[in-house]
């Protein structure tokens, strides 16, 4: 059986986080999928902590929450997980956000047949043909496919979404911690998805039934867009560069994290 990590990255969930955690609790045996679930808080100010300790109570399968030593964002909360997952014997990681937008009932059928197995990434897509998009507003719909179709069209490779709140990745292809270079903001799943283009990963897609009912996002829109396309030049005209070895302030972090109990906060 494969040893799969489930990480939940958390920032001022207080309400979703609850929800997260029913969903997987409503698997049933199917929670035994997950080898662990690891809820990372970034430094929430809310009742976030809490409220997922009480949670993770109820479930059958082996579940920790975690608080960063410091705020690392979220990429570096994805820095954390993957570093715990590599240090302790995982075969992959999932990653499911802890907002409540994805449903991680869509990936278990795909574990379930083994599908991950000849794959790197297994991606969720929001704009895939057969997900199902809740609340989600026309204007943010049509931008995204006019992004994924730019990104399709500059790196060669179909791309239906450049960071859902629902993925998988094999440690194998983690290995190495290529990923340490790339900011820590909202564009750490851009780099990734990227950067698995550029090194030949074997990836692909699947549908997801995506929610925007209390969620607060993080996104600043045209902050986000500009910083996107950007990137996708500096990776038309320098790829080789920008994904070359290398320190800079998002290697230095020690990016630690302590293992919360009830009576710590």
């Amino acid at each position: 059986m494969d040893k799969i990590l489930l990480f939940i990255p958390m920032y001022n969930c207080e309400k979703q986080i609850v929800r997260v955690v029913d969903r997987i609790k409503a698997l049933g045996e199917d929670q035994n999928l997950f080898s662990q679930v690891m809820i990372v808080d970034n430094r929430s100010p809310d009742g976030s902590i809490r409220a997922a300790l009480n949670a993770v109570k109820e479930l059958s399968c082996p579940a920790m929450v975690v608080r960063n030593l410091e705020n690392y964002s979220l990429g570096g909360s994805h820095k954390v997980a993957f570093r715990y997952a590599l240090e302790n014997g995982f075969d992959y990681v999932v990653v499911l956000h802890g907002d409540d937008q994805g449903d991680i009932a869509d990936l278990v059928p795909l574990i379930k047949r083994g599908d991950h197995r000849n794959l790197d990434c297994l991606l969720g897509a929001r704009f895939h043909r057969d997900s199902k998009l809740v609340n989600y507003s026309r204007f943010r719909i049509f931008g995204n496919h006019v992004f994924n179709a730019l990104v399709s069209l500059c790196t060669l490779h179909r791309v239906l979404d450049l960071g859902a709140g629902l993925n998988l990745y094999s440690t194998r292809w983690l290995k190495g911690e290529p990923y340490l270079p790339f900011p820590n903001n909202l564009t750490f799943n851009v780099y990734l998805l990227l950067y698995g283009i550029y090194s030949g990963a074997r990836m692909t897609f699947f549908p997801l039934t995506w929610r925007e009912e209390d969620q607060v996002s993080n996104a600043k829109l045209w902050k986000q867009t500009t910083e996107m396309l950007r990137l996708l030049a500096r990776y038309l005209f320098g790829r080789k560069a920008l994904f070359a070895p290398r320190e800079n302030q998002w290697t230095r972090p020690a990016y630690r994290f302590e293992e919360m109990k009830e009576g710590m906060v």
